[in-house]
């Protein structure tokens, strides 16, 4: 329901439990169980009586979604930007670039310097094209 708002919430650097896994009582739970706040579109979800801290995502609309969940937690997007794995929500670490060769593109070995690699999932990150398309996006949306 909330798939790319997760997304864009791992970009700028939130914790974020996301998967189709946790829906209705098992979202409750791991929500109680870790302290986290749910975030849903599910009236249902927000009638309930054993609901933990909750907020209701008022849009269908990602930018407008980000924007309310940035504005209610007072989150500042530009201090934590690409510090998690969007894949699996994981911690970002710094990797040098002669561990990379072979793991990337040529090219981008060729032209990028700095590379992070998630601590779960192993996926590995660069600055490339995206990078300024995301800052483009949240300065549009002016929460950078």
């Amino acid at each position: 329901m909330l798939g790319r708002l997760a997304r864009w919430l791992r970009i700028i650097g939130c914790d974020v439990l996301y998967g189709t896994n946790y829906s209705g009582r098992g979202l409750l739970a791991a929500a109680r169980a870790e302290g986290r706040v749910v975030l849903t579109r599910d009236r249902r979800i927000v009638r309930r009586h054993d609901v933990p801290a909750h907020l209701f995502v008022d849009s269908d609309h990602v930018r407008e979604q980000l924007r309310q969940v940035v504005d209610a937690f007072g989150l500042s997007p530009a201090t934590s930007l690409f510090q998690r794995c969007v894949e699996c929500n994981g911690e970002l670490e710094g990797v040098a670039r002669d561990e990379v060769a072979g793991k990337v593109p040529p090219f981008v070995l060729d032209t990028q310097q700095d590379f992070r690699r998630c601590r779960r999932c192993r996926h590995l990150y660069w600055d490339a094209t995206h990078v300024a398309r995301v800052r483009r996006e949240l300065e549009g949306m002016g929460l950078m």
